[in-house]
C-alpha cells in the first residue's frame, strides 16, 4: 500500500508537523545560538547535532509515511462470501480462491469490507480502506496505519521527537541561564527572543508529552506483545472500561482535527 490515504485529517497534520519541525530549527539556530552561543565553539556543535537529529526525525517520519505497513493484498477478482450469510452451501458454492485459501489458512477470518481473508490479528482500517497486518492505529500524524511492517519507523520517529523536544528545552534554559555580555541590547531584538522562545518551549512542551505517552503506549505493545486494538477489545470483553492513558492516546493522536463524532468513528472502525 504506497498510496496516499486522502484523510483531511492526515492532510492536516502532515504538514502542520513539518511546520512545528522547521519552525523550532529557525528559533534554536537564529534566536539561541546565534544570539548567545556565535562567538562560543559549542554554536556549530550545537547546531550541527540539532540539525543532524531532525535529518533523522524526518527521514524515520518519511519511511514511517510511506511504507507499507502491512497491507493484505486484495483479490484479483471478487470473491464469493455467500456461504457465510447463508447455509444453503450447495446454492452458493465457494470460488476456487476463495476454497483454496480456506484450505491453507484455516484460522483466517474474512473482511467483508474490503473482501478478502486476512490472517490473524489483522485489522481492517475504513481510512486506508485495507486490512493491515498486525494493525496498532490509525495515525493522522504519519498519514499511515501503524502496523507491523513499519511500526519500527514510527517508534524511531517518536523517539527523534522526543529527543529534539528535550533538546531545544535544554538549549532555550541555556540561553535564558547563562549570561551573555555579547548579546544585542537592541529592545526589539530582545523582545522577539524571547516571544520565539516562549513559543518554542510551549511547543517543545507539548510535543514532548504527546510523545511521551504515545511512544510508552508503543513499547508498552512491544512488550506485552499485544497491539493497541487487542487490548482495547480486550479490556471491552472483561467488561472493564479502555484505560485512561489508551483513551488520552487515541484523543490527543487525532489533534488537531479531533471531534468528538470522529473519534467515536475511529473507536468503533480501529478496532474491527
Amino acid at each position: 500500500m504506497s498510496t496516499i490515504v486522502k484523510d483531511p485529517c492526515g492532510l492536516i497534520c502532515i504538514p502542520l508537523t513539518y511546520v512545528a519541525v522547521f519552525y523550532a530549527d529557525y528559533v534554536v539556530v537564529r534566536w539561541v545560538i546565534l544570539q548567545t552561543m556565535h562567538d562560543s565553539l559549542w554554536a556549530p556543535f550545537h547546531a550541527v547535532l540539532f540539525n543532524t537529529v531532525i535529518f533523522l526525525l524526518l527521514f524515520a517520519h518519511l519511511r514511517a509515511m510511506c511504507s507499507d505497513p502491512g497491507a493484505i493484498p486484495l483479490p484479483e477478482t471478487q470473491m464469493d462470501f455467500s456461504d457465510i450469510h447463508t447455509d444453503r452451501l450447495p446454492c452458493f458454492p465457494r470460488s476456487p480462491e476463495s476454497s483454496a485459501m480456506l484450505a491453507q489458512h484455516e484460522d483466517w477470518t474474512v473482511c467483508t469490507r474490503c473482501e478478502t481473508y486476512r490472517p490473524p490479528r489483522a485489522h481492517h482500517c475504513r481510512i486506508c480502506k485495507r486490512c493491515i497486518k498486525r494493525m496498532d492505529h490509525h495515525c493522522p500524524w504519519i498519514n499511515n496505519c501503524v502496523g507491523e511492517r513499519n511500526q519500527k519507523y514510527f517508534i524511531q520517529f517518536l523517539v527523534f521527537v522526543g529527543v529534539l523536544s528535550v533538546y531545544a528545552l535544554f538549549l532555550v534554559i541555556v540561553s535564558w541561564v547563562q549570561a551573555c555580555p555579547d548579546c544585542s541590547d537592541d529592545v526589539s531584538i530582545k523582545q522577539s527572543r524571547i516571544v520565539h522562545c516562549i513559543i518554542l518551549v510551549m511547543e517543545s512542551s507539548l510535543f514532548g508529552i504527546f510523545v511521551l505517552v504515545i511512544l510508552y503506549d508503543q513499547l508498552e505493545s512491544l512488550a506485552n506483545d499485544e497491539t493497541t486494538i487487542e487490548q482495547l477489545q480486550g479490556s471491552k470483553e472483561n467488561g472493564g472500561g479502555v484505560p485512561l492513558h489508551k483513551l488520552l492516546m487515541s484523543q490527543v493522536c487525532r489533534l488537531p482535527c479531533y471531534s468528538r463524532a470522529s473519534y467515536q468513528r475511529s473507536h468503533n472502525v480501529h478496532s474491527v
